[in-house]
């Protein structure tokens, strides 16, 4: 094994890496509302959410060309072959998971939305396992992926009164992103074998981010850069590297590490996303009730069960 491959698929590295992956997946909840205030994003306001996501994503896709041209010492470079391959995944991970996630994040809290968004692991099984033909479904995935929905059902109950909310603008558009999230992912991992990782997650946030970009600005989409002055800049700096920085080592562990192994450590991303949400957005009442802990435990015990060595009887 070589030296470069040890470092991504060593227990120590790999946790150190998701974890840095999901800190940030989980700051993206927060800093995306945060966003809209700075910048006056009205929650109504399609266009201009979809313009904000694009900026974000384009400069995401130049900092990992930027980056990955100076580690590696050459400019990074997609061939020929790969051009369909950028189109694709761009169309599945930036432009169609972020246009239903901006929007539905918009209708629905950082808290809800951040266990939601957890239920990407669960769709990338069954869709390894019924369209791609690379996991084996088992009961042991069947039974975790029970545990992980009824997480995400429990976080939508209101209060001592029980009642389910949830709307198509708001918890489905980010149901319909976790979806989209989960094809690219098995694309990542497919596609990576013949293309360079860093570069294909480059290139795809900038085909993407550009998309999402040119379409909000034409359905009139603004963004009150005078009100946000440098907070709101170094805000929109930060989601860049979020993006740049998270999407491009997970893409590197999926690429030396069967996807399972990986895919374990995504419960820290919604119960980071809570967390965050709760300190910077003032969302406690939310985050710090019953209902929340027990989601956040039954989605955590989702992801472990679906992972865990021995994948039991197949079904």
């Amino acid at each position: 094994m070589s030296e470069k491959m040890s470092v991504w698929t060593k227990t120590p590295f790999v946790i150190l890496f998701a974890f840095i992956c999901c800190f940030l997946w989980g700051s993206a909840f927060p800093s995306i509302k945060s966003g809209y205030a700075l910048f006056n994003v009205a929650g109504d306001d399609t266009a201009s959410q979809i313009l904000f996501a694009g900026i974000r994503f384009f400069f995401a896709g130049v900092m990992v060309i930027i980056a990955g041209s100076l580690i590696q010492k050459r400019f990074l470079t997609i061939s020929v072959k790969g051009i369909p391959k950028v189109l694709a995944l761009s169309m599945f991970q930036t432009f169609g998971q972020y246009f239903f996630f901006y929007i539905g994040l918009a209708h629905a809290s950082g808290v809800s939305s951040s266990v939601i968004e957890a239920s990407n692991t669960f769709f990338a099984i069954l869709i390894a396992a019924f369209i791609f033909r690379t996991e084996n479904l088992t009961i042991r995935k069947i039974l975790g992926c029970i545990l992980g929905f009824a997480g995400v059902i429990l976080i939508q109950l209101n209060g001592a009164t029980l009642s389910f909310h949830f709307t198509l603008l708001g918890e489905g558009f980010v149901l319909i992103s976790a979806l989209l999230g989960a094809f690219s992912s098995s694309f990542i991992k497919m596609w990576s074998a013949s293309e360079d990782t860093v570069a294909l997650s480059g290139y795809q946030f900038m085909v993407g981010g550009l998309i999402l970009a040119i379409g909000g600005a034409a359905a009139g989409g603004h963004l009150d850069t005078q009100a946000a002055g440098i907070a709101g800049i170094a805000l929109l700096t930060y989601m860049a590297f979020i993006s740049a920085c998270a999407y491009t080592l997970w893409g590197l562990l999926l690429k030396y590490n069967p996807v399972s192994k990986i895919t374990v450590y995504g419960f820290m991303n919604p119960v980071i996303g809570v967390l965050l949400s709760a300190i910077i957005l003032g969302e406690y009442s939310q985050a710090f009730r019953l209902a929340s802990l027990f989601s956040l435990i039954l989605v955590s015990l989702g992801i472990i069960v679906v992972n865990r060595q021995g994948d039991g009887s197949p079904v």
